[in-house]
């Protein structure tokens, strides 16, 4: 396997169907630009002769669109920025926190990784989208799915304020999971 000679940066992205490492490798000598996500090689030019500009390619089950813009600093230095969506990373993970609820479980020696997006109400569990059904109930709505042989819910109840809206509680095997934060 050929070393990472010319790495120059190393993003984690948390989307809903899991956590992808975004690594870019950029040969300032060569003008080598080589952009891997999850360890696997999405895009390689060789000799480029332009060292800034962008690279834009897709990550992760939903084909989320992400972009590293490479930028002169002065000199032969250069800043890597990755956008996700058109967002900056930074803003792409705060809006992301609106709109979706993640909780990290452990159930008989396994991790779990369970994502709600709350705008469509799909669910997420280790990168598979599941079979849910969904019921309403008197102080609001239960999502139910499975994980293995446990019985998943995820309970949405208004809050009563404005502000805070809908909170989500996932419920599995009648015990509450506290949510994660990413």
């Amino acid at each position: 396997l050929e070393k990472m000679t010319d790495l120059v940066a190393v993003w984690e992205v948390a989307l809903s169907d899991g956590v992808h490492k975004i690594e870019f490798e950029h040969g300032t000598t060569s003008g080598k630009r080589v952009v891997y996500v999850d360890g696997k090689e999405e895009i390689r030019k060789e000799w480029m002769f332009k060292l800034v500009g962008k690279e834009t390619f897709t990550v992760g089950a939903c084909k989320t669109k992400a972009t590293i813009n490479i930028d002169a600093v002065g000199g032969f230095a250069y800043e890597y920025t990755l956008e996700i969506n058109g967002k900056s990373l930074k803003k792409y993970m705060e809006n992301r926190s609106k709109t979706t609820n993640t909780w990290i479980l452990s159930l008989r020696g396994t991790d779990y990784r369970v994502v709600l997006e709350k705008d469509t109400m799909d669910v997420w569990c280790n990168g598979q989208k599941m079979e849910t059904a969904g019921e309403f109930v008197d102080d609001g709505t239960e999502t139910h799915f499975s994980v293995g042989d446990h019985s998943c819910c995820i309970k949405a109840v208004s809050s009563g304020k404005r502000k805070e809206g809908i909170i989500h509680t996932l419920i599995v095997d009648d015990r509450e999971i506290p949510e994660a934060v990413e």
